[in-house]
């Protein structure tokens, strides 16, 4: 299958809100779309997460690209398919960076758990229960929100905690405040 694109939310806000049904099992369909969720994610440089809403597959299906840091100063390693992921226990919340290919460009600071116990199934069908901490516990928590429609927009506590980023006349980068 081709690599199918990012769905934005200005022009596909009620697929990126609808619910994603449970996989009954890893099948060829199934590993098609892990398939499609790996492609495009290697599409996007910028990318560490993607979940199967986002290219209009309405399946409890996730890939992520754990060992990055919320500041960027880290390489992610090779993506990990969670399927049916489905949170066991949480903890330690507090705000951090939070951004989305669903979004371009926008970013924010979020209120999201630092520890994560889930359970689900792998990308070969096996079951796993896995504990995740740091920011690999925010990433987790990102995509699997989008399983149920909750997109990182829906966290913003305050509207000062949304941004952009530009280059400031020495060309390093600055947050730009959104005029709300």
């Amino acid at each position: 299958m081709s690599i199918r694109e990012v769905l934005l939310y200005s022009q596909d806000k009620e697929r990126l809100r609808r619910k994603s049904k449970p996989v009954r099992g890893v099948n060829q369909r199934t590993k098609e779309a892990i398939k499609d969720l790996k492609d495009t994610l290697d599409s996007h440089s910028d990318g560490i997460g993607l979940a199967a809403p986002q290219i209009n597959i309405h399946k409890r299906i996730v890939v992520v690209r754990l060992g990055s840091t919320s500041d960027g100063n880290s390489e992610p390693v090779l993506p990990i398919v969670l399927v049916n992921p489905k949170i066991i226990e949480a903890g330690d919340e507090r705000k951090d960076f939070d951004g989305c290919l669903s979004f371009p460009g926008l970013y924010g600071e979020t209120s999201r758990p630092h520890y994560l116990r889930v359970t689900g199934l792998d990308e070969k069908g096996a079951p796993f229960d896995q504990v995740y901490e740091g920011f690999d516990a925010v990433v987790v928590h990102h995509e699997i929100d989008h399983l149920d429609g909750v997109l990182f927009i829906d966290r913003i506590e305050n509207p000062e905690d949304l941004y952009t980023v530009r280059k400031d006349e020495d060309g390093r980068l600055v947050r730009v405040q959104i005029a709300v």
